[in-house]
């Protein structure tokens, strides 16, 4: 275990939609509040996507993006990490143009194509807030995320040329290999960052077992990296908590799972955080402060964004 862990809070997400929770940040104001408020309880990062502020559906709206990440650095030191995951169905180019356009210090980078499912919501919601929804959800049964190499390899370039460092989200264990292989054809450069994404239909299960796995997997591919866990659903603080016993660092967040506990919803990112935080703490392990995480990840700084 180390003494500081790396905690991030996904605030919003593009999985959830508006029936799901009460509670999820539509926005821009409801998102940077809930980045600022994740701050204070214990969180370094702020994973950021925009919504639709009538609708609440995903959006790559660029002017959106920068009244969030510019109200949260007007208010704190965190770190913004924009997604380049955007909304399922974006192009490669609308998921990149936060990239270039912010030039933040961290953006997630997908490592790889898979069957994104969230059909299987269906089951459980049967009447909706607004029209979107229902089909948004009913369409990923016949939907890949696509991530080729060739797209990864022009993902590299624009992120390199920003000084962004890539946050490679992984969601099975043959996106480590397509990591090792960037690294090897030099489009990358180690040590790499690896956010390990469990429980995504589509994607590798969550279990003590399986995250062993990709820790040890990667460590014997890559060798040096350091690495974040995300859960989506109810194994989040199990797993996250396991992460810290390996060494590692978590996300916590709405983005990921809408409960603080059995039974109880999670009223806003931050009581995910101080959760978290408390659990580290009991483990002896302090959450990292922004400044800090700069450090542990190799992040060019706040100074050198572009918002």
């Amino acid at each position: 275990m180390k003494e500081k862990a790396v905690i991030t809070a996904a605030i919003t997400g593009s999985i959830h939609t508006p029936v799901m929770s009460p509670y999820l940040p539509i926005t821009p104001k409801q998102i940077a509040d809930e980045a600022v408020a994740a701050s204070e309880a214990g969180a370094a990062v702020a994973h950021i996507h925009v919504r639709d502020p009538q609708t609440g559906r995903p959006i790559p709206d660029v002017n959106l993006i920068k009244e969030v990440v510019t109200s949260i650095k007007s208010r704190c030191n965190m770190i913004v990490c924009i997604t380049t995951g955007g909304g399922l169905g974006m192009t490669a180019e609308q998921r990149l143009i936060p990239v270039s356009t912010f030039k933040p210090e961290l953006a997630s980078f997908n490592a790889g194509s898979l069957n994104f499912a969230l059909f299987h919501a269906l089951d459980k919601y049967k009447k909706f807030k607004f029209d979107w929804e229902p089909q948004y959800l009913a369409m990923t049964e016949d939907f890949i995320f696509p991530n080729t190499f060739k797209s990864m390899r022009e993902f590299t370039t624009i992120f390199s040329e920003q000084g962004t460092k890539p946050e490679f989200e992984v969601y099975d264990s043959g996106m480590i290999n397509n990591v090792a292989f960037l690294i090897e054809r030099g489009y990358v450069k180690k040590p790499v960052y690896i956010q390990y994404v469990m429980g995504i239909l589509g994607g590798i299960t969550a279990s003590p077992e399986n995250l062993m796995f990709l820790v040890d997997y990667t460590k014997r591919l890559i060798g040096d990296f350091e690495f974040s866990v995300c859960v989506a659903g109810r194994a989040q603080f199990p797993t996250c908590t396991q992460s810290l016993l390996l060494g590692g660092n978590c996300r916590v967040g709405l983005e990921d799972n809408l409960y603080l506990e059995k039974g109880m919803m999670a009223k806003s990112n931050a009581e995910q955080v101080a959760k978290i935080v408390r659990i580290a703490r009991e483990l002896g392990i302090d959450p990292a402060t922004p400044d800090e995480t700069r450090q542990i990840l190799g992040l060019k700084g706040i100074g050198k964004v572009n918002f």
